[in-house]
């Protein structure tokens, strides 16, 4: 069905493979639109096939290559990460590939991702992997594209052509312009980015189209300028331990809070004295790992949660705004210009609860089953305010509790403001939470 969005405009119908099981299915994808196809194809040795995809069928994917050219798909895009020790030697024969089959081999240069057990040894710049092209071969440049992720080149006398997709030695972000939105409705900025905007929940609240291209531009504006991983940690440390930096400046010239230095300090140097030297000339010093911090990378992260059985779990929360004796008089005889202020404020804290994946980068999207926002008048002059959060879900409720305390006390202040603009919010803190693996936990008073 995608295929009649061609008539409002739509140019290409895309798709990416692993081209085992694609090959009887590709000319009904055609005749219904799809003209551009990538497969993904790291080796050409069927043996090597099988130990990378853990599967039998090189024969069947070679078969879907020549299957989509002969179906017009021109040039057909075969997507090969180049690891050295691993494939690295058969860049050639990719190349070889070019000389008859109409293709785009684009070679990828190694990423660091979750469970990869990436290696800075195994990276091979693109430049290497040129250079070692055209050795053999007379090699011309194309012509890019202003927003191409790819560099394009060919070989003289080939009928396809080549290029590199790099990374991490020489990074395009800047000028890419891809936006992807996920099967169930999220916005991505970068294919290798673990932040999303749900658009779905914003298009079935009804938000406004203008509030819409707001929320996607500062999403856009908040893309990151680089791969984050092709920093090497361990060489920014060692800069910072040889540049012996005042304890008073925490070093952000690689674009990373301080925190990531701390945690990578012990992970780099198996010597503790030398790790101590370090915290005592920069100010760096050991921090537990965050679950919101990808460790291999330093890149903000949702946690994943797919492998979690859901539970019954409650979060409560609470807070207090002072407010001062004359708004307290006048709220406890309902006589404040705005209104109720109680119910709208409960009101609020309730929303809030049910928006908190919206507005707090990193947390999941709950279905709550139940949100209650209690206020009540203190002899202090203050508002005291709890709430409390039921769901059944994979994940905690405890930022929904306390995001609904936070903008319950933020619309007591709006309601009063006109009275008296030192009030002051504070203690805002879980009062307690249950289920999930953790269990319950209860707050407990510290000296």
């Amino acid at each position: 069905e995608l295929g009649e969005l061609k008539q409002y405009g739509l140019q290409t119908l895309a798709m990416t493979s692993n081209g085992i099981a694609l090959k009887r299915k590709l000319p009904e994808l055609v005749k219904n639109g799809l003209n551009l196809l990538n497969i993904s194809l790291d080796t050409l040795d069927p043996f090597k096939f099988e130990l990378i995809t853990r599967r039998k069928g090189f024969e069947r994917v070679m078969e879907s290559i020549d299957q989509g050219i002969a179906l017009g798909l021109r040039p057909l895009k075969l997507n090969c990460v180049v690891v050295r020790g691993v494939n690295d030697q058969e860049v050639l024969d990719f190349i070889e590939m070019t000389r008859t089959k109409a293709i785009d081999v684009r070679f990828i240069e190694y990423m660091p991702f979750d469970g990869n057990k990436w290696n800075k040894q195994k990276l091979i710049p693109y430049s290497e992997l040129l250079d070692n092209i055209r050795n053999k071969y007379d090699v011309v440049k194309l012509f890019d594209d202003a927003h191409d992720t790819s560099k394009a080149y060919q070989v003289l006398g080939h009928v396809g052509q080549f290029g590199f997709i790099t990374s991490m030695t020489d990074h395009f972000c800047g000028t890419c312009n891809r936006l992807r939105i996920t099967a169930d409705g999220n916005l991505k900025v970068c294919l290798f980015g673990n932040a999303e905007v749900s658009l779905r929940d914003l298009l079935r609240e009804n938000v406004p189209d203008q509030q819409l291209l707001e929320i996607i531009g500062a999403t856009v504006k908040n893309k990151k300028k680089q791969h984050a991983d092709s920093v090497n940690y361990t060489d920014s440390i060692e800069q910072l331990h040889s540049a012996k930096i005042d304890k008073t400046f925490i070093p952000f010239n690689y674009g990373f809070p301080s925190y990531l230095f701390q945690s990578r300090v012990y992970s780099s140097k198996n010597n503790k004295s030398e790790c101590s030297q370090i915290s005592q000339n920069t100010s760096i010093s050991y921090t537990p790992t965050l679950s919101h911090i990808d460790p291999s990378s330093g890149r903000a992260s949702m946690v994943n949660i797919s492998a979690k059985a859901p539970t019954t779990r409650t979060a409560t929360a609470s807070g207090k705004i002072r407010i001062g004796r004359e708004a307290f008089d006048l709220i406890q005889k309902n006589l404040m210009k705005k209104g109720d202020v109680f119910t709208v404020s409960q009101i609020a804290g309730i929303n809030a609860a049910k928006q908190t994946g919206h507005l707090i980068p990193l947390c999941h999207n709950l279905l709550l089953s139940h949100v209650s926002v209690d206020l009540k008048l203190e002899q202090d002059n203050s508002v005291e305010i709890i709430a409390k959060v039921e769901c059944d879900g994979k994940t905690g409720a405890e930022m929904e509790a306390l995001t609904a305390v936070s903008i319950a006390a933020l619309t007591v202040f709006d309601m009063c403001k006109s009275v008296s603009k030192g009030m002051v919010i504070e203690d805002i803190k879980l009062l307690e939470k249950t289920g999930g693996k953790s269990g319950s936990w209860r707050f407990k008073e510290t000296k």
